[in-house]
Parts: C-alpha cells; structure tokens; sequence
C-alpha cells in the first residue's frame, strides 16, 4: 500500500519535479500547489465546499506562450485521507489557440514517486520536428 504524505511533502516532491506553477483545486482556489489545496479545504472546513467522495482535481498549466499560442494542460488526480495526500492519475493534453486538442496522454496508477518530471511530461504530448528535406535532394519534374 501506498504511504500518503502530508500537505508540505507532497507539495515539494511535486515542486521538486518541475510542478511549481499555479493550479486550480476542483476549478477554483488558483495558487500555487499547497495554497490552492490549503484555501479549498479551509473552504471545506467552513462549510462552503464538501469534499467530493472520489479524488481532488488540480488543474493548471505546464507550458503557456499566450492565447494565441498552442499550451499544455495537466490535470492532477490527488487522493485525499485525514490531511495526507497521494497522486492517482494525470492527464497531460496540448491544445491550440483554440482549444482543440492536439495530443492527450493520461497515466493511471500513479504516486508522487512514480510521477515523470514536468519537462518529461510535456514531450510526452509534444509533436517531433518532421525532418526538412535536405539540400540537393532530386525531385521529380513534369
């Protein structure tokens, strides 16, 4: 079994790796990781939120060069019990300028520990340069 690490821990192995941009928990609270977390179940604890059955859900951004530009999403599964939290699953997508995905990788059965770094997890979902011709390559005439 998969020992759950409390907040600050889990939020700087995940830092650690590259994951230290600002996020969302369950589509609000934006912050960096451990704030984000921390003001959603402060709101939990104040009766404004309920905590959802299943896991919590981190959205934010990998890598951002402006709307008018293609950017990688990363969606975080975190497993939730008495204050201790753990990785489940990641979503990682590269969308363009309009929202349209162009490549999506999802990993299960995750742990922090598991968890590939930032940089990996954006090659993951980019495209290879296709490889130019090369000069003085003979091409067909008509």
């Amino acid at each position: 079994m998969k020992q759950l690490l409390d907040l600050d821990t889990f939020s700087k192995d995940l830092s650690d790796k590259g994951y230290n941009g600002y996020f969302h928990t369950q589509s609000a609270y934006p912050g960096k990781l451990k704030d984000s977390i921390s003001e959603y179940l402060e709101a939990c604890s104040s009766g404004k939120e309920h905590l959802p059955k299943g896991d919590l859900i981190l959205t934010g951004y990998l890598q951002w060069a402006g709307d008018d530009r293609p950017s990688v999403q990363c969606n975080l599964w975190v497993k939730h019990e008495n204050g201790k939290f753990d990785l489940t699953k990641m979503e990682v997508k590269k969308s363009d300028q309009f929202g349209n995905i162009i490549k999506h990788s999802e990993l299960l059965n995750l742990s922090v520990e598991t968890a590939p770094k930032a940089n990996e997890a954006i090659s993951m979902v980019s495209e290879t340069e296709k490889q130019k011709n090369p000069v003085g390559q003979r091409r067909f005439r008509l």
